[in-house]
């Protein structure tokens, strides 16, 4: 079979952009959300069920695992079935596994929940991108990576407000009851606005020669792109999972400021990927941002790791490393769309993409080795030449597409 895609419109009405765009980010922002439904209860789920740092930690091995998996066959699934019922069956399994941790007794049942949300997670990048690339027009496309990186952001910080206010008024299980209505409701909206998520799938043409679905794989520049996202996220991994313990053993600052910290980070980043969608636009260069804003970070990172900053200043330039990664976010986005073979986005973006999955996956175990021994500089400068390692796998990227 020979597959074609949609060529994005060139000349359509603002109003029928934005809404695809703001659609697809409130998707985008809603699988982001799921990445915390089980960490933020973390404490909770040790206390109730007196469950070890370990059994925790498998439950993201679960669910990382499951989803990269799941997202490197969703692609191939989103260019046979299209974008739209892979979105909208992943929406109805979060909602599932949302109800299900609100009942669950022990940690089967978060194994369980694990799983769900996982698959649920499986399928956004595939399905977004190639809504975003059938159904925006090319001029806008720039700013459409944007605002999908930034409500990503967004859904991340978003989650932490939404179980701790929750929790702390009610209690945790209603909080999980409150998050399957939000997803129900999301779902809901989805579909009265389905004819704006429908993307074309593949086709047969008897008068081409048959590709092998698989074909894509051969191409040395998918590999270019697994490579960048498992590094770059190997980075982003780091911060999330240790940046607090890191402050607070390096420099005694408060849990409270070291949590702070975090969610400046997150919210630093959203504002570099609103500024990186007007870079990106005018960019013809898309592997060149994304290398000097990862260097930047990675820079960036070495000061953070030296330990000379100080606890304030520290906080301030671990913070602007968001900001720097945030930057190249839609030129990434940008970047991996140019290095896509036509007539397989899907399966493209499920491909390399799975790779972010992986990052998050096997970075906690490596860098928790060096946090088990005290090296605590040495994890911010391990992340730092991971990100190193992904400049040159952007630049791999960028001169392949070009040949």
């Amino acid at each position: 079979m020979t597959s074609t895609t949609i060529d994005a419109p060139q000349n359509v009405p603002l109003q029928q952009d934005a809404s695809i765009i703001a659609l697809v980010g409130l998707a985008h922002a809603s699988s982001h959300f799921g990445h915390l439904l089980l960490p933020l209860m973390f404490p909770v789920f040790m206390k109730e069920f007196g469950l070890s740092y370990s059994e925790l930690g498998l439950l993201m091995t679960t669910f990382f695992v499951i989803s990269g998996v799941g997202q490197a066959g969703a692609g191939f699934m989103v260019d046979r079935l299209g974008a739209r019922p892979l979105l909208l069956a992943a929406l109805a399994t979060f909602a599932v596994a949302s109800a299900a941790a609100s009942m669950v007794t022990g940690y089967t049942g978060l194994l369980l929940v694990a799983a769900l949300a996982g698959l649920g997670n499986a399928t956004f990048h595939p399905v977004d991108f190639t809504i975003l690339n059938q159904r925006v027009s090319a001029p806008r496309l720039g700013y459409g990576f944007s605002a999908h990186g930034l409500t990503g952001n967004l859904g991340w910080a978003t989650a932490p407000l939404f179980f701790a206010g929750l929790s702390s008024a009610f209690n945790w299980r209603t909080a999980y009851l409150a998050a399957a209505l939000m997803y129900v409701g999301i779902l809901l909206l989805m579909v009265l606005q389905r004819d704006k998520l429908k993307t074309q799938v593949a086709v047969a043409h008897p008068d081409q020669p048959v590709e092998h679905s698989m074909a894509f794989m051969k191409l040395p520049v998918v590999w270019w792109c697994f490579g960048f996202f498992l590094l770059s996220t190997m980075t982003m991994a780091v911060v999330q999972s240790f940046s607090v313990s890191i402050l607070r053993a390096m420099h005694g600052v408060s849990i409270e400021a070291a949590t702070w910290t975090l969610s400046a980070y997150m919210l630093c980043g959203a504002l570099g990927m609103l500024v990186g969608g007007f870079v990106a636009t005018r960019s013809a260069n898309s592997d060149r941002v994304v290398a000097l804003s990862m260097g930047s970070a990675a820079l960036l990172l070495v000061l953070c790791g030296t330990g000379l900053l100080g606890g304030t200043l520290t906080m301030v330039v671990l913070a602007s490393t968001g900001f720097a990664v945030g930057i190249g976010g839609p030129s990434r986005d940008m970047m991996i769309k140019k290095a896509t073979p036509k007539a397989a986005t899907g399966r493209v973006y499920g491909m390399v993409y799975s790779g972010l999955d992986t990052g998050l996956a096997v970075a906690p175990v490596l860098f928790g080795a060096l946090m088990d021994r005290g090296w605590y500089g040495a994890t911010l400068m391990a992340a730092a030449l991971a990100m190193s390692l992904s400049v040159l796998a952007a630049l791999g990227v960028g001169r392949r597409s070009r040949l």
